[in-house]
């Protein structure tokens, strides 16, 4: 039978003190944690794509992904929010327990850190081409022989990116990746926004990727003006490599037209220079329509690319429609 006296003699004591030192404990822990908002949401979509030249077989392809965030405010009036997102079988494959992940805080006045796992950029990857576009940029639709894009920043994953605003008018972003081995240098950028005329976006950036086996030093420029329903943007990018003859400049020019508030259509232009003398301009068009009706939208690029990757036999033209759906 159960004698309560026994538990208050010899070591039954110490016993009961240590239940009462470890409840204590688990009390104080959790009178600790902060409150938090937590939200899942999620998203799909059909995709048909294809080019002229390539027997792929069928184009019909599927995507997929959930979304979890969570936020919440400390004792001294930051904020920390988390973003975990599970996607595509293609990410398992690529080694990725998740795809987009972040670690956000938010310091009031004084900035935003961010620490990308995966999915986020510096300023030079962020603004590498924001000339306007109803669906995708006139070079990024998916071609054999893979067509160069317009830099090859190197503060992606697992890096620090800052984000501070100025003024209403001047905000500033900043991103550093350090380095994973002692051969290598870390890689920093830093980027400045200016929206101080109406209608009027201006965005420059410079940084360096020392990552790449013969470093880069990285600038981007963008314009873009918004006039009623029109809008018009330009592109203009250097990467100059420790061995001159890799050197690439990037230009580009968009405009796009909202037809309503569920339509739109643009169209846009591309050239990547090179310094190589073996290689030809790679010169890319697109043209660009999108239709959004609450949580579907359905998308549309087709594209031409002359000398893909500064090859001058190989031009291709490629096409593609997507079907989204959010929840």
């Amino acid at each position: 039978m159960f004698n309560i006296k026994q538990l208050t003699k010899g070591n039954n004591m110490n016993n009961l003190k240590k239940i009462g030192l470890t409840a204590l404990g688990t009390a104080m822990v959790a009178s600790s944690a902060q409150a938090a908002t937590v939200s899942v949401s999620a998203a799909t979509s059909i995709f048909f794509g294809g080019e002229d030249n390539s027997n792929s077989g069928n184009g019909w392809s599927m995507t997929d992904q959930v979304s979890f965030n969570a936020s919440g405010e400390m004792d001294n009036g930051f904020t920390i929010s988390t973003h975990l997102q599970i996607d595509s079988a293609a990410e398992q494959a690529a080694g990725y327990h998740f795809d987009d992940r972040n670690l956000v805080i938010g310091m009031g006045d004084a900035g935003t850190l961010t620490y990308s796992g995966h999915g986020s950029s510096g300023p030079v990857g962020a603004w590498d081409d924001l000339t306007p576009t109803a669906n995708e940029e006139s070079w990024s639709t998916a071609l054999g022989g893979s067509a160069d894009g317009p830099i090859n920043s190197d503060t992606l994953n697992d890096s620090f990116i800052y984000d501070y605003t100025f003024s209403d008018a001047i905000a500033l972003k900043a991103a550093y990746k350090p380095s994973k081995s002692g051969g290598l240098d870390s890689s920093t950028e830093f980027g400045v926004a200016f929206t101080g005329i109406d209608g009027l976006t201006i965005k420059a950036a410079m940084g360096e990727n020392n990552a790449a086996a013969d470093q880069v030093d990285l600038t981007v420029f963008s314009a873009n003006y918004a006039m009623g329903p029109m809008t018009f943007g330009l592109q203009s990018n250097e990467s100059d490599h420790s061995t001159s003859s890799n050197d690439e400049d990037f230009t580009a020019y968009g405009v796009s037209y909202a037809v309503s508030d569920d339509v739109s259509v643009s169209y846009g232009v591309s050239t990547i220079d090179y310094s190589s003398s073996s290689k030809e301009d790679q010169d890319s068009s697109a043209v660009s329509a999108s239709f959004t009706a609450g949580g579907v939208a359905i998308s549309a690029s087709y594209q031409v690319t002359d000398n893909v990757a500064g090859t001058s036999t190989a031009d291709n033209t490629g096409y593609e429609i997507n079907f989204s759906f959010a929840f």
